[in-house]
């Protein structure tokens, strides 16, 4: 056991090495060199919130506005996930230092937010929303330090620090509302290494703010925009009456510091995780336990199986085989067609596209292509290589319908290419419409609408075409035994042999396999942080494959044996049962971790909810389904049928 151990840590740590080596660059991020003085500019992403699940652009808030206001050109990711990055009036230079400057263009003149305005920047302070900057593509991030050990003397404490994306946009005391409408920048710089006559160059490797709160009174700006800051401990927070206008002045400082970490290295940062130690244990404990489970089933069913195959080649007690219940005797029935089989074929021709999408994102996002520096880089890929993979769903579903006898191959590949995308189609367009209503920069703008819909109906659907017409016209599977023509009666079945109860038993190994990364997973989605385990991800999707496999030949084999030969769907649907824990995991999540309270957050939290939860059914669902059908045929080719 401790061998299999270390085996697996040698494993893991092969992994790890291959999701850390960052030191190489990822293809289309490439590092800016700057020299003293140059601009570094400093650009807004979004607001957000994990309270309310709406991203907002940055100037949908009165902030102070730059002559010209230009957005950058975006990818299909950074649409989705609500990014609007766009231009600010912050006037930052390589290495020179600002001790106080008045950000709007009038220096003693401060900016007067009308009633509405102060209403509106309460409301978001009271929601809890964070601000998002980033300067040379690097995020702003806001430094959080605790003192670990608190028995210790005052002098030997030593400060823990972690950091949170972004800064909070305000704070409230009491039920009055206090702006940070100071920001002191602090901006790290490696000197890198050139020859003497040439002039240093520098590159930008972190990015943090001290967001503070300063009353109008007490920062004395002067005709030059210059402003002085208070004595820390004298002055008095800005704050915002929604009843009223409020005057204010927007302020900020730079403060530059060199720094030794490389320019390849410096996301690490943001990428710290508190609990890499949890991760290791919970990975070697489901690895250890998936694998002892199955090493279990194998053996067990391998050895029944054997004894199984060896009764029934018994030519000699051919009369005893007769009355004996068991698999074999449902072997005219077992390969009948089931009901429904172009539906069947079309949701395991979806689940196909779906493995063969996320396999390749995880890989090669193990492999550092698809970094967090590199915004939108995931969400895009997944949706391209979505539309690219139709090919192969359209392979396997045509393949199957021809299996299963059916004749319409027209109608299954329209079926392929349109049930199980509609679906998610249809919840998106809905959830949209609500985020739309809330003028959040989250929902999906129309022409990037059309465009998908353009991508689905001119490169999908032909691509599914395509595979089916390929796999209608392939050899049908083989079959190793002939169908009857009358169907045999099925015997009264046990109470535990009912699909629910198959359901929530096939669930548990899958579930329990993967139940840490899914913590890690919606952290990502609905609190705003970066995932970038890719390594441990890729492993927990090797042992789902495995996990849900096995369970449904266990559960194939069960059913068989009490002569129920309408495997098909059933093993489809048992085969998906972690996705119910999912379900019951996010509504737990839900509850226990995000405090939101509000009509549409919650929506959208459920609607996407069920959309993961859908096609996390068709994954499993899918290899459950491969997986049974191999052994079916696997184990009456190999008894003896007259």
């Amino acid at each position: 056991f401790s061998f299999l151990q270390e085996r697996l840590r040698y494993v893991l740590g092969l992994l790890l090495l291959l999701h850390s080596t960052d030191s190489f660059y990822v293809p289309g991020v490439a590092p800016i060199n700057f020299h003293r003085n140059d601009p570094v500019e400093i650009k807004a992403v979004k607001l957000t919130s994990s309270r309310t699940q709406l991203p907002y652009e940055y100037y949908s808030l009165p902030f102070c506005q730059p002559s010209k206001i230009t957005y950058k050109a975006e990818n299909l990711g950074e649409v989705l996930r609500g990014d609007r990055i766009v231009n600010t009036p912050f006037q930052v230079s390589m290495n020179v230092e600002k001790k106080c400057e008045v950000l709007c263009n009038f220096p003693n003149k401060p900016v007067t937010l009308t009633v509405e305005q102060s209403k509106l920047m309460a409301e978001r302070i009271r929601e809890d929303y964070y601000v998002h900057l980033i300067a040379d593509n690097l995020p702003v991030a806001t430094r959080l330090e605790f003192y670990s050990n608190r028995e210790e003397e005052e002098k030997k404490k030593e400060k823990d620090v972690q950091f949170e994306h972004g800064y909070r946009l305000g704070f409230m005391d009491g039920n009055k509302f206090y702006l940070h409408n100071h920001l002191s920048f602090i901006l790290y710089y490696h000197r890198e290494d050139v020859e003497e006559s040439q002039e240093h160059t520098y590159r930008v490797v972190r990015f943090e703010v001290i967001p503070q709160s300063i009353k109008l009174e007490d920062l004395k700006a002067d005709e030059k925009s210059m402003c002085t800051l208070p004595e820390a401990t004298g002055s008095a927070p800005q704050e915002i009456d929604p009843t009223k206008e409020n005057q204010l002045l927007f302020t900020y400082s730079v403060h530059w510091e060199e720094s030794d970490i490389k320019w390849a290295s410096r996301w690490d940062t943001y990428l710290t995780m508190s609990d890499v130690q949890i991760h290791w244990f919970s990975i070697i404990n489901s690895v250890v336990v998936v694998f002892f489970l199955s090493g279990i089933l194998s053996m067990i069913i391998i050895r029944t199986l054997r004894k199984d195959i060896a009764n029934y080649n018994k030519e000699d007690d051919i009369e005893d085989t007769m009355e004996e219940s068991g698999w074999k005797l449902v072997h005219g029935d077992v390969f009948r067609p089931p009901q429904y089989p172009m539906i069947l074929s079309s949701l395991l021709g979806s689940g196909i596209q779906l493995f063969c999408m996320i396999l390749i994102v995880i890989f090669v996002a193990m492999l550092g292509m698809l970094s967090p520096s590199s915004r939108g880089a995931l969400m895009t890929t997944a949706c391209f290589l979505f539309m690219f993979m139709g090919v192969f769903g359209g392979f396997f579903a045509g393949r199957l319908y021809r299996t299963l006898k059916g004749h319409r191959w027209k109608k299954g590949a329209f079926c392929t290419a349109t049930l199980y995308p509609g679906v998610v189609f249809g919840i998106c367009f809905v959830l949209n419409c609500f985020i739309w209503g809330k003028h959040s920069s989250g929902a999906v703008p129309f022409p990037t609408m059309v465009a998908l819909l353009c991508m689905w109906f001119g490169i999908s659907l032909p691509l599914v075409y395509l595979g089916y017409y390929f796999g209608f016209r392939k050899q049908p599977y083989d079959n190793p035994v002939r169908t009857n023509q009358i169907p045999r009666q099925i015997p009264e079945q046990r109470w535990y042999m009912n699909k629910f109860v198959g359901i929530l038993m096939a669930g548990i190994l899958p579930f329990g396999a993967m139940f840490i990364e899914l913590f890690f997973i919606f952290s990502a989605i609905w609190e705003n942080q970066f995932y970038y385990l890719f390594g441990f991800l890729f492993l927990v999707f090797i042992i789902l494959v495995v996990s849900c496999s096995q369970i449904s030949i266990v559960m194939v084999y069960f059913q068989l044996c009490a002569e129920d030969y309408r495997w098909w769907w059933r093993t489809f649907l048992v085969s998906g049962g972690s996705a119910f824990y999912v379900l019951i995991y996010a509504v737990f999540y839900f509850v226990n971790k995000l405090d939101i309270v509000e009509f549409i957050p919650s929506l959208l939290y459920f609607g996407y909810t069920a959309l993961m939860v859908l096609s996390f059914w068709l994954l499993t669902g899918t290899i459950g389904f491969y997986a049974a059908y191999m052994f079916v045929r696997k184990i009456y080719a190999a008894v003896k049928i007259d």
